[in-house]
């Protein structure tokens, strides 16, 4: 990931009247954190780190590592531009190092990057493209959220029933200063319900765009006095909040749908052949099965190349394969473990010379039940999806045995522990 050194950082931070240093880091299941610093700690942050409370951090509490460290790479640093210009406020985001300077074994961030090593020893690189979608809700007086819809706009709307414009317009302007490149930003079908497309970028940039994203989204959102819902199913009836993923596989800044097709369809096969496996990492809550199914959001693992509503998609523009959308996920996602578990379920087909089944490219208006009889569903539950994890050869016999037996210990713990 190309941005400053450290000594560049330590630089700017000195030319630029910064005050404010947050340090940023998720928990296991991709919750934003962060603790500021001033600037005469940054040093001794990039050579030790800042110690917190682990035990207080969902997925951090450990017996063996119970003194951890934020550790901020220099590469991400990037200015907040709503917080104020003078005395102003930086952001890094961190790895999670143990006492000794080690790694922690269960840093999402670290396990991203060891897998996106894997693939640059098979020869290519991961870019992934967003597509995440939010509903805007009114709140009371004091401030709190309320379930009434910020307007009853529908798709592709404009003022005044849609009422979000100048909402999205502050938070595009606000991305693009900070270095993230929307595409487009429109209403969606639900009241209140709004989409903001990006560029792609490098798969650890890409999970740190996300999280940049939704800081960016809800930060303003609350300053224009409303509040930004990304919960997969917040109206019952209504459109609910996905997360498409475009995923590129790249080599030397081509595409590899290009230079090597078939290595492209092992790794479609790999995620298709493992969605049952991976789905609890993609959607982590009980409110994102409730998606499925409606509204044109998956329910079977298929795909096409020319409906919408399959679970992958393959774009093809003028002739041309440009990756794949796969459109299961939400954004409660811990970015950095779902793009990893995704992958290394790609990584599995390319090795196993997987092969991709047929697709499935009957309009939804005129498909019935009966044409999916040969395919699987996605698990229709938080419980299904769990045991489907649990149960996987996959996970369980590769470099994702660990943090996944973590990621499984958390979810039984916040929610079948109440």
């Amino acid at each position: 990931m190309a941005g400053y050194s450290k000594e560049e950082a330590l630089e700017y931070v000195q030319e630029n009247d910064i005050k404010f240093i947050r340090l940023a880091f998720c928990d296991i299941f991709g919750r934003h954190k962060n603790v500021s610093i001033m600037p005469d700690e940054l040093e001794k942050a990039f050579e030790i780190g800042i110690g917190f409370d682990s035990f207080r951090i969902d997925g951090f509490e450990d017996p063996v590592y119970q003194d951890l460290f934020l550790r901020p790479d220099p590469a991400t640093l990037n200015t907040l531009p709503w917080r104020p210009q003078q005395g102003g406020v930086i952001r890094f985001y961190c790895d999670v190092v143990t006492a000794d300077g080690q790694s922690f074994p269960y840093d999402a961030r670290q396990f991203l990057r060891e897998t996106l090593k894997e693939c640059k020893k098979m020869g290519f690189g991961v870019r992934v493209a967003l597509r995440s979608e939010f509903y805007l809700f009114k709140t009371d007086e004091d401030g709190n959220p309320t379930d009434i819809p910020w307007d009853n706009g529908g798709y592709y709307d404009i003022a005044p029933l849609d009422r979000g414009e100048n909402i999205r317009r502050e938070i595009c302007l606000n991305l693009e200063e900070m270095g993230l490149h929307p595409e487009t930003s429109h209403h969606e079908a639900g009241p209140g319900q709004n989409e903001i497309d990006f560029q792609g970028a490098d798969a650890l940039r890409s999970a740190e765009n996300f999280i940049t994203y939704k800081n960016v989204v809800t930060s303003i959102s609350a300053r224009n006095g409303v509040y930004a819902s990304f919960a997969p199913k917040p109206l019952e009836g209504k459109s609910g909040n996905g997360l498409h993923l475009k995923i590129d596989l790249m080599e030397a800044g081509q595409s590899l749908d290009e230079s090597n097709p078939q290595m492209v369809e092992q790794f479609m096969a790999g995620v298709l052949n493992r969605m049952r496996d991976i789905t609890i990492f993609l959607n982590t809550t009980r409110e994102s099965y409730l998606r499925f199914g409606e509204n044109e959001a998956p329910k079977y693992i298929t795909w096409s190349t020319q409906n919408r509503s399959r679970l992958l998609r393959v774009p093809i523009v003028r002739g041309k394969k440009e990756g794949f959308v796969l459109r299961s996920p939400d954004s409660e996602i811990n970015p950095y473990l779902a793009y990893a578990m995704l992958i290394q379920a790609g990584l599995e087909g390319i090795r196993q010379n997987e092969e991709l089944p047929k697709p499935q490219e009957k309009s939804s208006r005129l498909v019935e039940e009966k044409d999916f009889s040969e395919y699987q569903q996605l698990p229709l539950s938080l419980e299904e999806a769990l045991d489907c994890a649990k149960e996987s050869s996959f996970l369980q016999n590769s470099v994702c045995s660990e943090i996944a037996s973590r990621f499984f210990a958390e979810i039984e713990r916040r929610e079948f522990s109440k």
